[in-house]
């Protein structure tokens, strides 16, 4: 059968399988759950972890919590699970054995402790106290006290109050491994990570004893410890593959058990708890490193299964308290749930008996050797038995032995039977399946009950009200089945007579109750329905032949006292005995009925009349004969039982019920057969009858229902008028005994007023008298502190006088030390200046070279003017835009560039004008050159006032020069062989007469930063576009050479004295400073 799954994502509510679950011997899982959340990210989505898990008191139901705070509920007897409540963090433990099994307690991440209630869903408290996570939840076997243990504390809770009792603290370097209340006591257990274990009072905390230690050897470091249901028992396991095994009796330490070598480490241990033990469990399951679950038998041990695997590892496990599940928490995050019959199948399976087959005649032969046993042969002849059919004659006229499944030989479970009078306990579920051949349709029993429960048995809590809700639900569900199954059993009052003893014995197996009760309807039941509704009369007459035949003295009495059949026999019959037997009196009868004929049944009723013929003959009354056959009397079950026998043999063949009644016959396989040997009609009309009369009891609940919610509405509007007028009464006598207060109140304020007038002029008065005397008293304190504070200023002057003159002497020491740093600094700061110097004119030198030869590349690229043209006058407006930003600058250093660009500019144009001189050869361009010096001056005035002024000529320039472009093109053409010469030979007289000018020049470039090698060419080229623009070749005027060497000159001195206040002022300014650090070039 394939394995089926549950993913609880997004769902509050639903079916834990939707097909009940067939567990495999081999792993024993029956469903897995699991919670998946789906993600925009990825495909698959993500799977959200199952943390803990807990079983409540009955072990059919418990509550799992996911990594997310979700905490649900799963009853696995109802197929049913749901949301309880998302808490939104994850929890370390949980507790669902509280006295009020509706609620359950979760320890949460943040060290806090709730409780929660799985019918409301609501909080019912929460509790703080510890510090550290809360790793165990140990609840009183009461159920109204718990115990939770953090790895430094453990605290005692009332779970009534919901507050904290006591409080166990231990050492800072002993920590606490797992706190949990000893069962059926009020003895509280610890295990301390010294590997120390105390058994403590829980209402004094007193110590009672303490377990004696391990075998010297590797410290244990235990881990995990559980203890047994009846606390005889406990075991400890930690970082080794030993377990310790002590009696708590006797405080001694029974065993050492070893694991085997593959385990490395202990996780956790649990008790697996069987329903027949009497709470002294065997069975202890490990949870080791490996993930795998090993269940060990501590008697023996021997390991009896295993759970889990190295690819599907169990994180933590608990098992119900029936011992019927295993719930483990996966580290995949998975929940899987395992059967533990499923698991123990095989280790309970009794050997397979060896089965012989024999023929006919063999059979025969035994029966004569035996003699005696003439009820054993009489069952083997006709076949009698439970299981054995007329099928079983093959078809060459031979019959084989009684063979049921499994290989069982009925003839040696007979014997069994005959021996001891019974079947073993353990295996007589197992024998009893296999005696009634029951096929297990899952399928159509889960047809039958998904129709919910049968009108007929819907109020059957009223009827029966049974104290257990659990074998309430479980009768309801077998009933309802037989209902849906056939309609006779919905109108039958008997029903749940005969069904209940199997339901109390099968409640954790409805499929086999179920078709154990159809195989007693279909076999042993037989004809029973066909007087509908009044009881069969001809199985009652059959009983009462019998009787006749075998103590007429009986029949005779009771017929003397109107007793008939329905009194002394149909009682018996339609509760199945279960009201006149115990429980292992009435399973040790029907271990005999199912091992005999159906009209074996009919046997033991005649029997148990005869048994009790004594008080029987004794009872005159009806209603005596009545409480007889209801209750339980003082007879002997064996004696019954062999009284039965023995009718059986002597009664004669015309008497014998088996005549009526058929051979028995199984369920048969994959759907149940068809159940309608009763009377259709009266059934039929039943149920109309029981539906009309469920139609007018529903219409008259309506109309009920109706005037009641009338009758209430009205009352509620009377009360509420009344409650109106009252209010209104109330309000008006309020309101007068308002205003009477407030005449009160304002009586009460005006003399309060004139009081407080009195009392205020008393307290200004000793308030008056109070200031004089603090202001006397003031003045006296400020006198003796002024006096004070002379002397405190007399002391202070002395101390300043001769803290004075120690400063004074200290400042001189100083100054003499700073004398002699300020020498040592002149002595630098002249090395410095020396170096600069040095260093200035070798740049001076060298830039006076560089400018020397661009001069001449300039003059030997003359030829290519027109060329080059376009680029020049590109370069020209850069520069010319770099000259005005400098010229804005206000520090010394803007005007210092400013000053040395002007110069070049001058010396530019000088060389620039000369050279069209020359070429020009007209002295009109003396007016002419007068006119460009008065316009650089302009042009310098307007860029120290204003840049905007400087932008406006810029425009100005760049118009002039488009328009004067072609002339200075053609000019330049035309003499450009003459102007080369005549650069040449003002070169050489400005090498002789203007040293001191490139002195002064190489000054001013040093303290440039990243000023251009090569001079400007703007103001040169804007001069020669002005010149090429205004002149005329005839009325031009010379250009005098000596007026404009002397205005050179004149600036020339101008700019050395400038110069040589700038080194003055930077030569005060660092005399002050540390050196700077000289720089080698």
């Amino acid at each position: 059968m394939a394995l089926q799954t549950l993913d609880v994502c997004r769902k509050e509510h639903g079916k834990i399988w939707h097909r009940k679950p067939l567990p495999s011997t081999e792993d024993g899982l029956m469903v897995t759950i699991s919670n998946t959340v789906s993600s925009a990210l990825s495909i698959q989505g993500r799977n959200v972890r199952f943390l803990h898990a807990a079983f409540d008191v009955s072990g059919e139901r418990f509550i799992a919590g996911d990594y997310q705070g979700g905490i649900y509920l799963f009853d696995i007897t109802r197929n049913r699970f749901s949301l309880i409540v998302k808490t939104g963090s994850p929890c370390t433990a949980l507790a669902f054995t509280l006295r009020r099994r509706t609620e359950f307690l979760v320890a949460m991440s943040d060290y806090s402790l709730k409780c929660f209630d799985t019918e409301t869903k609501e909080l019912v408290a929460w509790m703080k106290g510890h510090q550290s996570a809360i790793q165990s939840i140990s609840v009183h076997s009461s159920g109204r006290y718990a115990l939770t243990s953090s790895n430094d504390t453990a605290q005692l809770w009332d779970l009534d109050t919901f507050q904290r009792k006591r409080k166990l603290n231990i050492k800072e370097n002993v920590g606490i491994v797992k706190v949990f209340f000893l069962p059926l006591s009020n003895t509280i257990m610890t295990c301390f990570k010294d590997d120390s274990i105390f058994a403590w009072e829980s209402d004094t905390l007193n110590c009672k004893y303490q377990l004696p230690a391990a075998p010297p050897g590797d410290k244990p470091r235990y881990k995990a410890i559980a203890c047994s249901r009846d606390g005889r028992m406990l075991v400890a396991g930690g970082r080794s593959r030993f377990l310790h095994l002590w009696a708590l009796d006797t405080k001694r330490l029974l065993r050492i058990i070893e694991l085997p070598p593959k385990v490395t480490s202990v996780k956790q241990c649990e008790f697996l708890c069987d329903n027949f033990d009497a709470g002294a469990n065997q069975v202890i399951g490990v949870l080791c490193q490996d993930g795998i679950m090993r269940f060990i038998n501590i008697t023996t041990c021997k390991l009896v299964f295993d759970t889990g695997s190295l690819e599907s590892r169990i994180n933590n496990a608990v098992i119900s308290s029936n011992g019927h599940h295993i719930v483990a928490c996966m580290e995949l995050g998975n929940v899987n749930i395992y059967s533990v019959q499923a698991l123990t199948s095989e280790v309970n399976k009794p050997p397979p008996p060896l089965v012989k087959i024999m023929s006919e005649s063999q059979a025969m032969s035994d029966q004569k050797g035996r003699g005696k046993s003439k009820a054993l042969s009489r069952i083997t002849k006709k076949g009698t038995l439970a299981g054995e059919g007329k099928e079983n004659r093959s078809q060459d006229g031979k019959s084989t032995t009684s063979k049921i499944p499994e290989g069982m030989d009925v003839d040696k479970l007979f014997k069994i039977l005959r021996g001891y009078g019974e079947y073993p306990t353990k295996y007589r579920s197992f024998i009893w399946r296999s005696l009634l051949r029951l096929p297990e349709n899952h399928s159509a029993f889960a047809a039958l009950t998904d129709k919910g429960t049968h009108g007929a048995y819907a109020n059957i809590h009223e009827k029966y009200p049974i104290k257990s809700r659990k074998l309430l639900r479980v009768l309801q569900r077998v009933v309802s089945a037989l209902a849906h199954w056939s309609p006779i059993f919905g109108e039958t009052d008997f029903l749940p007579l005969i069904t209940f003893p199997f339901v109390k014995l099968f409640q954790n197996n409805q499929l086999i109750c179920f078709e154990v009760v159809a195989t007693i309807l279909v076999n042993w039941c037989q004809h029973w329905f066909e007087f509908f509704p009044n009881p069969p009369i001809n199985i009652l007459s059959v009983v009462e032949n019998i009787l006749a035949h075998h103590d007429k003295e009986l029949l005779q009495h009771l017929l003397q006292h109107k007793v008939t059949s329905q009194v002394y026999a149909w009682p018996l019959l339609e509760t199945l005995f279960s009201e006149v037997l115990t429980k292992d009196e009435w399973l040790k009868l029907w271990d005999n009925v199912f091992s005999n004929h159906p009209a074996f049944l009919l046997i033991v009723v005649v029997a148990y009349c005869i048994c009790a013929r004594g008080p029987l003959l004794h009872c005159t009354d009806i209603d005596d004969f009545k409480f007889f056959f209801h209750h339980r009397n003082a007879l002997d079950i064996d004696v019954i039982l062999k009284e039965s026998y023995h009718l059986l043999e002597t009664t004669p063949p015309s008497l014998n019920p088996e005549k009526l009644l058929q051979d028995f016959t199984p369920l048969t396989m994959g759907q149940y057969p068809v159940f309608n040997k009763y009377p259709k009609f009266i059934v039929d009309y039943q149920v109309q009858e029981r539906e009309r009369l469920r139609q007018d009891e529903i219409e008259y609940l309506r109309q009920r229902q109706t005037a009641v919610e009338l009758e209430k509405e009205t009352q509620q509007r009377m009360h509420e008028e009344q409650a109106w007028y009252r209010q209104q009464e109330l309000l008006l006598a309020a309101e007068e005994k308002r205003r009477k207060q407030i005449t009160e109140e304002e009586q009460k304020l005006i003399d309060q007023r004139t009081r407080l007038k009195a009392l205020n002029r008393e307290l200004k008065l000793k308030e008056l008298q109070l200031l004089d005397a603090t202001r006397r008293k003031a003045l006296q304190f400020q006198q003796k502190q002024r006096e004070a504070e002379l002397r405190r200023l007399d002391d202070e002057l002395h101390r300043k006088s001769s803290m004075r003159e120690m400063e004074t002497q200290a400042a001189i020491h100083e100054a003499e030390v700073k004398n002699i740093e300020l020498q040592l600094q002149k002595k630098m700061f002249e090395q410095e200046l020396q170096k600069e110097f040095d260093a200035s004119s070798h740049q001076q030198r060298s830039e006076f070279n560089a400018r020397r030869s661009q001069h001449e590349v300039e003059d030997r690229k003359q030829n290519r003017v027109s060329q080059t043209e376009r680029e020049q006058e590109l370069e020209i407006r850069r520069n010319m835009q770099q000259n005005l930003a400098r010229a804005e600058q206000v520090d010394l250093e803007a005007k210092m560039r400013n000053e040395m660009e002007y110069r070049q500019q001058l010396d530019n144009l000088d060389r620039e004008t000369r050279n069209v001189k020359l070429a020009q050869l007209n002295e009109g361009n003396r007016s002419l050159e007068q006119k460009v010096h008065l316009t650089m001056r302009d042009v310098e005035a307007k860029r120290k006032e204003d840049a905007l002024q400087n932008l406006e000529e810029l425009d100005t320039q760049r118009h002039l020069a488009g328009v004067s472009d072609h002339r200075r093109y053609q000019l330049l053409q035309d003499e450009s062989q003459l102007a080369r010469e005549h650069v040449q030979n003002l070169q050489r007289e400005l090498n002789k007469s203007f040293d001191q000018l490139r002195e002064i020049k190489d000054a001013a470039y040093k303290l440039k930063d990243g000023f251009p090698s090569g001079p400007p060419k703007a103001t040169a080229d804007l001069s020669s576009r002005q010149f090429l623009n205004d002149s005329t070749p005839e009325g031009s005027v010379a250009l005098s050479l000596d007026r404009g060497r002397k205005t050179f000159e004149e600036e020339e001195q101008e700019l050395m004295q400038e110069v040589r206040r700038l080194r003055e002022k930077l030569a005060r300014e660092n005399r002050g400073k540390q050196p700077p650090p000289t720089i080698f070039l």
